[in-house]
C-alpha cells in the first residue's frame, strides 16, 4: 500500500512526464489549414493579453457563480452518490479538492468528475446561447489540473482565467455552427456535446499543448461525447456536467502524452460523421487566429445567470407568475388562496421535457413549467427551498396544478433568445388576471448586477463555509489576474 506521500509524489512525477511530452516534436504529416487544426492552433497560440477586460470582468463572475452553485450543490443527495462512487471505487490518490469536503481528495479527474456533478446537480449553474452551461463543463477541470501541476508550475491567475476563456469560448464557436443548436434541445444534451470539449481545450491551454496535440485533443474529446435528452429531469443529468469535465481532461491529458485522433473531427467531411453527428445542420468555420484581432464570444454577449435551481426556461413563467401573484395579493384579503383560482394557463414554447404537469422529484420539478408557475403564483417566487419535500407536496400547490392548463403560441419559439412566458389567471368570480415575461432578471440581455451575484454567492456557499472563507473566496475570485499563482484560490477551495 503506497502512503499519502508516496501517492503524491507518485502523482507529481506523473504530470512533470506531461510537461515533458507536451513539449516534445511530434512528426505529422503536413496538412492544410482545416478547421481542425484552426481549432489547435488558436488554442495553442491565445495569450492573456488576448483576453480584454470585459472578458476577464464576465468570466471571474461565472467562476465566482459556479463555484457557489458547486458548494451548495455538494450537500445534494447526487452528489453524494457520486462521491461514495468514487471512493469505493477507485484507489485513492489525494491530489485534487472537492467542493465542500474539507480533507476530502481524490485523484484529478474523479474530482472533476465530482465537482462537475456539484454544479450541476440543483440545475442552478450558468447558461449561455445558443444553449449550454458552459462554466461546469469547464472550471472543475481547470481546478483538477491546476492541484495536480506542481508547485513550481501552477498557473498564474491570468493564466488560469485564459485556459477558463478558451474553454467556454471553444463551446461557445461550436454551438454556433449550427441553427438547430440555438433551440431548446431534443435529442443531446448540449454540456455533453460541447462540454468535453471545452474542457478539453481549456485544460491542452494549461498544459502548454502544441497546435497539433491541441487538435487531437478535441478529436479524443469528441469520441468521449453526448448523452441523450431522456436523462433530463432525473439524478443521472448532473452526471452530464461531471463527464463532460472529468472526460475533457482525460481528453488533453492522453494528447499530451502522444494518443492522435482524427485531424478533420470538426470538419464537415462528406459521408463521414464527424462533430456534424451531433447536429445535422453544422456548417463549421476555421478559427481566426487570436493574433489578427479575435473576438471572444464572452465579448459580444454575456452569461445568463439564475436566481433559483431549475432549468432556465422556468425562469420565464416563474417571473410572469410572481407578477400575477402581486395582483392576487392586491384583490385579496392580504393572502392568496388557491380556491380563488378557477383556472390557469401557460403559454409558453412547446418543449417536452420541460412540459411536466405533475412531477413526482425534485429533478422533475426543476423541469415543469407547471410546477414553477404555480410555485411562484403562491409564494411571489421561486427559491431554492421551493424543490424540498415539504413545498412540494402543499395541497394548496397540487390545487393550483390540477388548474394549469398550455398554450404553445406560433411566435413563442423554443429558444432562449427569443422565447417569452405568459401567465392568465381566471378566479372564479370570472376575473382574468396576467403576467407576461420577455427578459428575465439574470438573463444575458438583463444580467445580474454585482451584488445580486454576490448575496447569490453567499446564499450558496454559507451552507458550507464559515462567512469570513466567504468573503475571502470572494475577494480572491474578484482579484484572480493579479496572483503570481493560483494557489490562493485552490487552497481556500482545499
Amino acid at each position: 500500500m503506497l502512503s499519502v506521500l508516496q501517492k503524491t509524489t507518485r502523482s507529481v512525477q506523473a504530470v512533470r512526464g506531461v510537461h515533458q511530452s507536451a513539449s516534445q516534436v511530434l512528426k505529422h504529416r503536413p496538412h492544410e489549414e482545416t478547421v481542425t487544426a484552426s481549432f489547435g492552433r488558436f488554442i495553442n497560440e491565445v495569450k492573456p493579453q488576448h483576453l480584454s477586460p470585459v472578458v476577464l470582468q464576465r468570466s471571474k463572475r461565472m467562476v465566482l457563480d459556479s463555484i457557489g452553485v458547486g458548494l451548495i450543490g455538494s450537500t445534494t443527495d447526487v452528489f453524494e452518490l457520486a462521491l461514495q462512487h468514487c471512493q469505493h471505487m477507485y484507489a485513492a490518490d489525494y491530489i485534487s479538492s472537492v467542493y465542500g469536503r474539507s480533507g476530502v481528495r481524490l485523484s484529478p479527474t474523479l474530482a472533476a468528475f465530482v465537482n462537475g456533478v456539484a454544479t450541476h446537480s440543483m440545475d442552478f449553474d450558468d447558461t449561455w446561447h445558443p444553449a449550454t452551461h458552459p462554466s461546469g463543463a469547464v472550471l472543475p477541470a481547470v481546478l483538477a489540473l491546476s492541484d495536480m501541476m506542481p508547485a513550481s508550475r501552477k498557473p498564474s491567475g491570468l493564466d488560469f482565467l485564459l485556459a477558463f476563456n478558451v474553454g467556454i469560448e471553444i463551446q461557445g464557436r461550436l454551438m454556433r455552427f449550427s441553427n438547430e443548436a440555438c433551440n431548446i434541445p431534443k435529442r443531446f444534451h448540449p454540456p455533453t456535446v460541447v462540454g468535453p470539449m471545452g474542457s478539453a481545450a481549456a485544460c491542452a491551454r494549461l498544459l502548454s499543448l502544441d497546435p497539433s496535440q491541441c487538435s487531437h485533443a478535441l478529436a479524443i474529446a469528441a469520441s468521449l461525447a453526448g448523452a441523450p435528452m431522456a436523462n433530463a429531469a432525473t439524478q443521472s443529468k448532473p452526471l452530464h456536467i461531471g463527464n463532460a469535465s472529468r472526460l475533457g481532461l482525460e481528453a488533453a491529458l492522453l494528447a499530451s502524452r502522444g494518443l492522435e485522433a482524427s485531424p478533420l473531427v470538426l470538419d464537415a467531411v462528406a459521408g463521414v460523421a464527424g462533430f456534424n453527428a451531433f447536429y445535422e445542420d453544422y456548417v463549421p468555420q476555421s478559427l481566426d487566429s487570436p493574433n489578427d484581432g479575435h473576438a471572444f464570444l464572452l465579448e459580444e454577449q454575456d452569461m445568463g445567470f439564475k436566481r433559483f435551481p431549475a432549468h432556465l426556461g422556468m425562469h420565464w413563467v416563474a417571473d410572469a407568475a410572481a407578477s400575477v401573484h402581486k395582483l392576487l395579493v392586491g384583490v385579496g384579503p392580504g393572502k392568496f388562496w388557491s380556491d380563488q383560482v378557477q383556472d390557469i394557463l401557460l403559454r409558453v414554447p412547446r418543449s417536452k421535457y420541460i412540459n411536466r404537469p405533475f412531477p413526482e422529484s425534485e429533478h422533475e420539478a426543476r423541469h415543469s413549467f407547471q410546477f414553477n408557475a404555480c410555485s411562484a403564483l403562491l409564494d411571489g417566487e421561486v427559491t431554492v427551498q421551493s424543490f424540498t419535500p415539504w413545498a412540494m407536496s402543499r395541497p394548496e400547490l397540487h390545487a393550483l396544478l390540477n388548474r394549469v392548463r398550455l398554450e404553445h403560441p406560433h411566435d413563442n419559439p423554443a429558444n432562449f433568445n427569443q422565447m417569452y412566458g405568459e401567465v392568465q389567471v381566471t378566479l372564479v368570480g370570472g376575473d382574468i388576471l396576467k403576467g407576461r415575461c420577455d427578459t428575465f432578471y439574470g438573463h444575458w440581455r438583463n444580467p445580474l448586477t454585482s451584488e445580486s451575484l454576490r448575496k447569490k454567492f453567499r446564499s450558496n456557499a454559507e451552507l458550507v463555509l464559515p462567512s469570513e472563507k466567504i468573503e475571502r473566496l470572494i475577494e480572491t475570485v474578484e482579484k484572480l489576474e493579479k496572483f503570481e499563482d493560483c494557489n490562493n484560490l485552490l487552497s481556500q477551495l482545499h
